[in-house]
């Protein structure tokens, strides 16, 4: 644990593995569903459910991979071992989804899907982890959470691009090979230099896990739950327009060709207004900030449900407006988890990478069902992509608009309950 004041450069160190992280993100939820239905030739609807089932699998395993997180720091006093391993099932198993056996199509998208996911676990979950072993102090994990999201988002345009420029984004299976090339060229390099920079030393007793070791912490930071079921809600609220995006700018405003204008200028306004939300957070604390990050975001789309076909103006105001929150959201729900985390070895037990992979748990969980009541709720109302009902397109912009402002002042009511350390 440091005192001195982090240098930039270390905080740059620490943020590189975030690029590559960000560019395998992407492949699974827009180009790979879509290869597999298309160049594979496994129906639609048999991709989503086998994407589904690899992500609720995922959800499970990660308070898992938190628990050898610790355990690495039992044996080794670090959880770069648990980091390692995790790369090269991570670089494997992509290798092999953009690469899948004809033979056996559906069980290699299984297989491989949970592999990926996996390898991703064994990697984020100790990376998160780090944000609360660097610093003890309340503006340092402010700032090394802030800057992770800034580099996660700069890995996400560069996914949104790198097609666009090779000219293969017409071609999925074109555009997932540079997509796996461009992340292999930024990971294996990124990853050895973060590896070599950070140096965290513990030295801390890890006692035996046990449930009630987990339920005193809980006991004693009633805070902590408050958080992750605030979390839980405002994350679900995110997940819902990222799933129906493509759905919305095509059936509803009607401009298919702007989708990826429109993304890349989300993202560039979540990087603008990222540093502004930090220097308000060290100023108000970062409760009051991530209030305001919600209410900013609600304020512009509770609009949604109003905009028709052509109003891509309008969309464009409205995905700036909540692009500014992108980077509050992300940051600073776990920065607040890392100063909790913290708080919770005066317990005691040192179940740091437990309770950071709950948090990644709390977090595949919200994407997961984002996906199924999404679906769902567009079945019940015989929603059809290629001939939608003025019905079916009215709960398609509420599902995208409405309902995640709903839940996101449900998130609201417990994100309140919970006290901030620099209150």
């Amino acid at each position: 644990m440091q005192n001195e004041k982090l240098s930039k450069k270390f905080i740059i160190y620490y943020s590189l593995i975030a690029i590559p992280l960000a560019i395998v993100g992407l492949p699974l939820y827009i180009y790979l569903p879509t290869f597999y239905a298309t160049d594979v030739g496994i129906d639609i609807a048999t991709v989503g459910l086998i994407l589904f089932i690899a992500r609720l699998t995922d959800v499970f395993t990660d308070p898992f991979f938190g628990y050898l997180s610790d355990k690495s720091v039992e044996y080794f006093n670090s959880r770069k071992p648990i980091m390692i391993l995790g790369s090269f099932v991570l670089i494997f198993s992509f290798y092999s989804l953009i690469n899948p056996n004809i033979d056996f199509p559906k069980l290699w998208l299984f297989a491989f899907s949970t592999l990926i996911y996996i390898g991703w676990s064994m990697i984020n979950i100790p990376y998160l982890t780090w944000s609360s072993e660097i610093s003890d102090k309340y503006e340092d994990k402010t700032v090394l959470n802030s800057s992770r999201e800034l580099f996660t988002i700069i890995g996400v345009l560069i996914a949104l691009i790198v097609p666009y420029v090779y000219n293969v984004s017409q071609s999925f299976d074109q555009t997932l090979e540079i997509l796996y090339l461009t992340f292999l060229v930024l990971f294996i390099p990124l990853f050895l230099i973060s590896l070599k920079i950070i140096k965290i030393k513990i030295n801390m007793a890890t006692d035996k896990y046990s449930i009630e070791s987990i339920k005193n912490i809980y006991k004693n930071l009633s805070d902590l739950k408050f958080l992750q079921i605030g979390y839980f809600f405002n994350n679900l609220a995110n997940a819902l327009p990222a799933t129906l995006f493509l759905l919305f700018i095509e059936l509803v405003i009607q401009e298919k060709d702007s989708s990826g204008i429109i993304l890349i200028l989300y993202f560039l306004s979540g990087i603008v207004a990222l540093p502004f939300w930090n220097m308000l957070s060290n100023k108000i604390g970062k409760k009051k900030t991530w209030f305001s990050s919600i209410l900013l975001a609600c304020s512009v789309f509770i609009f949604v449900p109003f905009l028709e076909s052509g109003d891509l103006h309008a969309f464009i105001v409205i995905s700036l407006v909540s692009g500014l929150s992108l980077g509050a959201d992300m940051a600073l729900p776990t920065a607040i988890q890392s100063d909790l985390v913290q708080e919770s070895k005066k317990f005691e037990t040192n179940i740091s990478g437990l309770l950071f992979g709950i948090w990644t748990m709390i977090t595949k969980l919200s994407l997961a069902l984002a996906v199924a009541l999404s679906f769902i709720v567009l079945g019940a109302f015989d929603f059809e992509s290629t001939n939608p009902t003025s019905d079916s397109l009215l709960v398609l912009s509420f599902l995208y608009g409405l309902f995640p402002v709903c839940l996101k002042l449900i998130a609201i009511l417990f994100i309140n309950k919970y006290t901030d350390l620099k209150s």
